[in-house]
């Protein structure tokens, strides 16, 4: 980065290109012979041990969590996902896993999981499906990833340029050109997710381990099925709102055949086992109450894929007037004001996130650079140092707060922020700006 557009960002307005610049979010990337494979007892060549597994679940699921709003606020749902899933990762192949389940705010249809055995469900999904033995079909394919040990064997084999953000942006940027400013500095698409971009034959082995682990605990395994087949009916009503779900989930209809035979043969003994429709919508009733909201987000959020920022406000007020506290439509709504150009309105939605879900980080993020956008340097770094408290190890907030001391003419805070970041990042246009105001401050060497 020339120095001249360093000058302009620092010491003059900023434009919407040099926001969405410093806006990028970045995060270390973590990478580690022959390990048994716990599923099929055959030895394999995994070049990463269980404690690097649960060490990069540890780093990164939090980043990802957070970018897809946080954990629910809705504790009876949050408590009947975490119990549905231990119950069935104890009688999994790795029950000594540190296995965590949540519901997240996100309103995109997926779930994921972290190769340490920390599972989400987006809010999106949780709308679509109809009974607990889907629910259960869900989280027990996503607890077979981690029993595969999908995600170390796709980095083994060199499937991973980074452990995480870095290389999943690449993705991002590749597959979604539209969406790639608002993906990489707005936190519009998280990474975690792209963790594992995972092949047809994962997804089948993980299929297979799904309904094997939610029989085990007394589920029936119709939900499996039925869960394919809500899946590829999805694909084809409301294709924007999967298509993340099926970048890293690859859908066939072969999936769904094959869990049909598996429940009317190997499985056939269980079929008579309850599909507890009643008791899913009794825990996700809150969840259903907002309905209308998440779609409204949902629609906003496609828009904003766009660039129609016009028409993704309109979207995001109607789930606000619906859903006034709702965490996830305030940080949204905040993004697409900064994505305007409208710093203070921005300032003012992530300020009621703030106070709505105080534990959560996201909006602290968007404040702080809503305040940089208008050279309020100081509140600036107050709401970066608040954010990096709650989600410690995003280098990129090193670098915001180095930006924010220096608009407040703290050269020598601003070159310790720069000098941090740059031990955790060493290429790209922030580490090049960082370096060269290293150089220029004297504090190192041409």
């Amino acid at each position: 980065m020339d120095r001249d557009l360093g000058e302009r960002v620092y010491h003059r307005k900023m434009t919407r290109r040099d926001f969405l610049w410093l806006a990028t979010v970045s995060t270390a990337g973590v990478m580690a012979g022959c390990a048994t494979d716990p599923v099929t007892g055959k030895q394999t060549l995994i070049l990463m041990s269980e404690k690097q597994e649960i060490e990069l679940d540890k780093q990164n699921s939090p980043h990802q969590f957070s970018a897809d709003y946080g954990a629910s606020q809705d504790q009876t749902l949050n408590d009947y996902v975490s119990q549905l899933g231990k119950g069935m990762a104890e009688r999994s192949h790795r029950p000594q896993m540190p296995y965590s389940f949540r519901a997240v705010n996100a309103t995109y249809v997926n779930a994921y999981a972290f190769p340490g055995g920390s599972i989400a469900a987006t809010r999106g999904i949780l709308l679509s499906l109809d009974n607990e033995a889907e629910l259960a079909g869900l989280l027990g394919h996503e607890i077979g990833h981690v029993n595969a040990r999908h995600t170390a064997e796709r980095m083994t084999k060199g499937l991973f340029t980074s452990a995480l953000v870095t290389g999943a942006m690449v993705y991002v940027q590749a597959a979604h050109k539209q969406y790639a400013p608002l993906a990489s500095g707005l936190g519009g698409i998280g990474a975690g997710m792209l963790l594992a971009r995972y092949s047809r034959d994962d997804e089948r082995e993980a299929d297979a381990l799904g309904i094997e682990y939610m029989t085990r605990a007394g589920q029936n395994p119709q939900g499996m099925v039925a869960l394919m087949d809500m899946l590829r009916n999805l694909s084809k009503s409301k294709p924007n709102a999967i298509e993340m779900m099926f970048a890293t989930h690859p859908m066939s209809e072969e999936r769904y055949q094959t869990a049909k035979q598996s429940a009317e043969t190997t499985y056939r003994s269980k079929q008579n086992a309850p599909l507890n429709k009643e008791r899913y919508m009794d825990h996700t009733a809150r969840l259903r109450e907002i309905k209308p909201a998440i779609e409204a987000m949902q629609e906003g959020e496609k828009e904003m894929a766009k660039e129609a920022y016009t028409e993704a406000e309109s979207h995001f007020g109607r789930a606000l007037k619906i859903a006034p506290n709702d965490y996830a439509g305030l940080v949204m709504m905040s993004k697409c004001q900064l994505a305007q150009n409208k710093n203070d309105l921005a300032r003012q939605y992530a300020d009621r996130a703030k106070k709505i879900y105080p534990e959560e980080a996201q909006a602290e993020h968007l404040s702080g650079i809503s305040k940089l956008m208008g050279n309020r340097f100081e509140s600036a770094y107050t709401d970066f140092d608040n954010y990096e408290k709650r989600l410690p190890g995003n280098p990129n907030t090193a670098f915001l707060k180095g930006v924010s001391l220096e608009g407040m003419q703290n050269k020598q805070g601003a070159a310790k922020e720069y000098y941090r970041y740059l031990q955790m990042v060493n290429q790209g246009e922030q580490a090049h700006y960082a370096y060269q105001r290293l150089v220029d401050w004297g504090y190192v060497g041409e």
